[in-house]
Formats: structure tokens, sequence, C-alpha cells
């Protein structure tokens, strides 16, 4: 069953901007979009809308046995960002399933976007 759900994130820090998340739910793999916004929480909905999907975009199979690190490849990314890469192997190892994991925000807040990202998915 696909399904569609995105999540405001609130900042760490109220002087940063907020996360919005937005995942959907594939037979057996998961599209995962996060990214800063300015949006309140009640307009998150149109946050991917103003985001940029394909800024920094890969995919990661789990991998076949523990221990072995899956198949994954970088789908779009610029000179300036390879984040999405390494978030869809660790993603995919953790949940056993294909992520396609697209990253719009900053490098210094990827710990924090990756946290979110896995707090969200426990819970669906």
């Amino acid at each position: 069953m696909i399904s569609v759900e995105t999540r405001y994130i609130a900042p760490s820090d109220p002087s940063l901007p907020a996360f919005a998340l937005r995942i959907t739910r594939l037979v057996d793999s998961y599209m995962i979009w996060i990214g800063t916004t300015e949006l309140a929480p009640d307009a998150v909905e149109k946050a991917p809308e103003l985001g940029r999907l394909c800024k920094d975009w890969a995919c990661a199979m789990p991998p076949k046995n523990q221990g072995q690190v899956g198949a994954a490849t970088s789908l779009y990314r610029t000179s300036t960002s390879d984040e999405s890469l390494s978030m869809a192997q660790r993603l995919a190892r953790r949940f056993g399933k294909q992520m396609l994991v697209s990253v719009d925000g900053d490098k210094e807040r990827m710990l924090e976007m990756e946290k979110a990202v896995v707090g969200v998915l426990k819970s669906m």
C-alpha cells in the first residue's frame, strides 16, 4: 500500500529553521525528502513543493548479508552536496528496505535531519 506522510520537525535551536519531512511509503521501499523550511507547522504540506528534490538525491539497497554494504548510487548531486548517499545507505541497512533519499538542507545539521527521519520511520 502506498502512503504519503509529511511532518514538521521543530528545530533544536529556535534561531534555526525547522525541517519538513515527506516520506512516501512504497512497496518494500521508501522515498524520503527532507529539507529546511520557514513555513509554519500547519503549512508543512507545501514545503516539498518549495524545496529542491534533485539538489542531492540517492538510492540505496539493503545489504544481502549482515556486515556488508548494500549497493547505492547518487541519482543527482551537485559539486557541493553528497550527503544523501551515505544517509540512504545507513537507512537501508537499518530498516532493510530500499531508500530513495533527497536532502535539501544544511550540511551542519545532517545528524539532526537523519535522527528526525529515523524517528518518523520507526513510528510508521
